[in-house]
């Protein structure tokens, strides 16, 4: 679910375990998850990596790892049998009885995953003083930046998002957003069992509220949305210039630019055609090659 060529992402609408069910949501990017106050789409308990992991390793509804009390046992054993792990485990986790536990496989995998470090696109690099960006960069980095697409009320911090922590950083409230994706029947309703942080308060104002991605390495994390049914960047922001998505027919019709659990802030925008594209163009030179060339992160077993 997280390929280092597409930015740790998998590039289909939704996950699939390993059992070939399908998750209900689109996989994030793991980059730069150190600094993510808030992990997955819709889950303000989620704050710790390790936490984190144990649901895609034993959840049920839906398989993601299928990781059970009745074969975590046989799991271990193949970790151990091996001879690098066996090796390199006492190393990382000095004195330990058993080096090699579930505790410590999950310790070592979180451990990794705070070090996939994003920041080193073309627009890092302009900062830097590095590089210039085109025309339509500038532009698009103009519109991005300022009041009138309003893009970095939720994508403003330094890793693009508007849930970025750090040591030192004032306790904020976790943000999450309902931005029009759906209003099922024009009750403001989303389709379950997707329907944001509704799924853990049940309170009807977090219908469709979901955290805001890291926009860094979009260009390469298509499809986009929680559940991956806005297919390219263009549509996206052909989406939030309309204020919300409205679908026709079907099981999910509906008019999402009136769903009265909308955030104010998605409002619809005024953008021209070269509006459009020097947004994109931007959001283009968010793209780390470092990141998804490094052997640094690459596979280790690829060889």
């Amino acid at each position: 679910c997280h390929e280092q060529r597409l930015a740790f992402t998998d590039g289909r609408p939704v996950g699939v375990g390993a059992t070939g069910q399908h998750t209900p949501r689109n996989s994030p990017s793991v980059a730069n998850a150190a600094w993510r106050a808030t992990l997955t789409w819709a889950n303000p308990a989620l704050v710790r990596l390790e936490r984190q992991m144990n649901v895609p390793l034993f959840g049920t509804r839906p398989i993601e790892m299928g990781l059970t009390d009745a074969n975590k046992g046989r799991v271990l054993a193949s970790i151990q049998r091996d001879r690098w792990y066996a090796a390199q485990f006492p190393r990382a986790f000095p004195g330990l009885r058993r080096p090699i536990s579930l505790v410590t496989a999950i310790r070592a995998i979180a451990a990794f995953e705070r070090s996939i470090v994003s920041a080193d696109s073309r627009y890092d690099r302009y900062r830097r003083g590095l590089l210039k960006l085109t025309a339509a960069e500038l532009r698009g980095r103009n519109l991005f930046m300022g009041e009138r697409a309003e893009c970095s009320h939720c994508h403003g911090s330094f890793i693009f998002n508007d849930q970025a922590t750090y040591v030192g950083a004032p306790i904020e409230t976790p943000k999450f957003h309902n931005t029009g994706l759906y209003n099922l029947g024009g009750t403001g309703a989303f389709p379950a069992p997707n329907r944001g942080l509704f799924e853990i308060t049940g309170r009807p104002e977090d219908m469709g509220r979901f955290r805001a991605p890291s926009l860094r390495n979009v260009a390469l994390t298509a499809p986009y949305m929680h559940d991956g049914s806005i297919a390219t960047l263009a549509q996206a922001v052909d989406h939030y210039a309309a204020g919300g998505r409205l679908i026709t027919a079907g099981p999910l019709a509906g008019d999402g630019r009136r769903n009265p659990y909308k955030d104010p802030l998605i409002s619809g925008i005024r953008l021209s055609p070269r509006d459009r594209a020097d947004l994109v163009a931007f959001l283009r030179a968010l793209t780390d090659r470092t990141l998804v060339t490094s052997p640094r992160f690459s596979n280790p077993f690829a060889a």
